[in-house]
């Protein structure tokens, strides 16, 4: 496989659908009333979900990209505080980040200029390689719970 194939692999991977579900379509028209619920007050809310998947994305990006990124505290620093959003407003915000810092990882993957297997300099032997297939596998995991969050309520 040459490298602007495994990059493409990579980025398919982060923002297409194939046998995962997709972000965009897991949180488009998710009903306000039930973002905040757990089903049968067990697991975790579709807010819970979608700001672990917002969080945990942007300290993988982060620590991509800037060696002097600290990420948030193991666990409770990757989880909101609340089960619902304070407002509409904030799930919005919260899937338009998501977004942001999605295509930012692309970009990244994108890049001719990245390595894709060198060691990140700031890290433990991490690569940008390794980093963009863990964020892929993570979101993946979370936004079928969010389809499935969604199956349930409705």
């Amino acid at each position: 496989m040459n490298d602007q194939a495994l990059r493409d692999h990579l980025i398919q991977l982060l923002e297409e659908e194939h046998a995962h579900a997709q972000f965009e379509s897991a949180v488009k028209d998710f009903p306000p009333h039930f973002r905040g619920r757990r089903p049968d007050g067990k697991g975790h809310s579709a807010w819970e979900l979608l700001e672990h998947l917002r969080i945990a994305q942007w300290d993988i990006l982060e620590f991509s990209r800037d060696a002097s990124h600290v990420s948030p505290k193991w666990p409770a620093g990757y989880w909101p505080d609340s089960e619902a959003p304070p407002d509409e407003r904030a799930w919005d915000e919260s899937v338009e980040q998501f977004l942001a810092d999605r295509r930012a990882l692309a970009e990244l993957v994108r890049d001719p200029a990245t390595d894709l297997f060198a060691p990140i300099a700031h890290g433990t032997g991490q690569t940008i390689l390794r980093e963009a297939m863990l964020a892929a596998d993570h979101n993946a995991y979370h936004v079928g719970q969010i389809v499935m969050v969604k199956k349930i309520l409705t």
